[in-house]
């Protein structure tokens, strides 16, 4: 590989949330969803270079940010993307959240497919809106849709909108054409907008194929970032597309009312580098991050064969099945934390109900890292 991935950096100590939310200094955090890599060399050096000037003023985004996004999803993706289609903010939960204030009136449902990111729990309900849950079915390691259900509650005369995470965090299914289509097609039948949460599209394993939901239909909103694949979060710039212009023009209001238009001088600089000069880069991640998910599975068919690890076809983010344990996912997260040392999530933050009996590991992290992690994981439930 051209980039080392195993080079361990210390991030404690620099106000860091992965590292710094708790003070135990022993913890190894495999919960919060960023990465433990350098960023590639290209965004290192664009923000070194604005960084030098010294100035840091107010943020004018220029045609070159544009033109990146619009290269890189056509040449990666075979997404066309128009320039006017574009609108910017300091995050992808921002942007959801613009989004629906600019499609739904507050007391309408908003339909999400659970377990599902935890944002969108809060976005919907922020904006009055009320959370309806089609859930997930566990079909061997991996998740499906149950399209019944998914069709019944979108037949609902109070759903405006159906959210949907691609790829899903924390499933780690990346959806194909095909259920991508029928998800469409149910939608338009009755009258529900797909908003497509697209934040993880540059993490897919070796063989699988990220599809945009906007290749699918003009009609759907789309939000977007390199900020999870690049590891730039704290940079804070995502992107909506959206071909509606009417309703481009409602969402750029809303982006206005909620305060979240102006993007800060790094971040367009760190996405132009990103799209423009980082590809190579993240391909060899994600085939590093793939040898971590086979080093994981390698460990758990040894020594825990109890515990399910679901397939992981996009993301970094490992969902685990720990109902044989006869626990709950908050009770296994907080035993590995106070004598495991190994901070994890629990399945209920993302659905109550979905996500009960699992837990989320995340493994963007050095190997040797990851592996001290699991090996505590392991010693705490054998001794359950």
């Amino acid at each position: 590989m051209r980039y080392n991935f195993d080079e361990p950096i210390n991030r404690r100590g620099t106000n860091c949330v992965k590292w710094d939310e708790k003070p135990e200094e022993d913890i190894i955090p495999l919960w919060v969803a960023d990465m433990d890599f350098r960023v590639a060399p290209a965004i290192q050096q664009a923000i070194e270079r604005r960084a030098a000037q010294g100035v840091f003023g107010y943020t004018h985004v220029p045609e070159g940010y544009y033109e990146a996004i619009i290269s890189w999803f056509k040449r990666r993706h075979h997404w066309t993307i128009e320039r006017d289609d574009i609108l910017y903010t300091i995050g992808v939960v921002p942007a959801i959240s613009c989004v629906l204030k600019a499609l739904t009136m507050p007391g309408e449902k908003v339909l999400i497919l659970s377990p599902v990111y935890n944002c969108f729990f809060s976005c919907i309900r922020n904006n009055g809106c009320e959370v309806l849950e089609s859930r997930l079915e566990v079909r061997g390691t991996r998740y499906e849709v149950c399209w019944e259900d998914f069709e019944a509650k979108c037949s609902d005369v109070k759903t405006t909108a159906f959210l949907l995470c691609n790829p899903h965090n924390p499933g780690g299914r990346v959806w194909t054409k095909e259920e991508l289509e029928r998800m469409n097609d149910i939608c338009q039948r009755h009258g529900v907008r797909v908003v497509s949460d697209e934040i993880h599209c540059e993490l897919v394993m070796p063989g699988q194929r990220f599809v945009p939901f906007g290749t699918i239909s003009s009609d759907a909103v789309i939000c977007n970032s390199p900020s999870k694949s690049f590891n730039i979060a704290g940079l804070q710039t995502a992107n909506i597309v959206c071909h509606d212009a009417e309703l481009r023009r409602r969402i750029d209001r809303a982006i206005n009312i909620n305060e979240v238009c102006d993007l800060n001088p790094f971040g367009p600089e760190a996405l132009i580098a990103a799209y423009n000069e980082s590809g190579e880069w993240i391909d060899e991640l994600c085939h590093y991050i793939k040898g971590n998910y086979d080093a994981l599975c390698a460990l758990f068919a040894e020594h825990l064969p109890a515990l399910k690890v679901m397939s992981l076809e996009g993301t970094y983010l490992v969902w685990v099945d720990i109902r044989a344990l006869g626990m709950s996912g908050d009770a296994l997260a907080d035993t590995l934390y106070h004598e495991g040392k190994v901070w994890v999530s629990s399945g209920t933050m993302y659905s109550p109900t979905a996500g009960e009996g699992f837990i989320r590991i995340n493994i963007a992290c050095p190997r040797a890292q990851l592996m001290e992690g699991l090996n505590r994981i392991e010693k705490v439930i054998k001794n359950i």
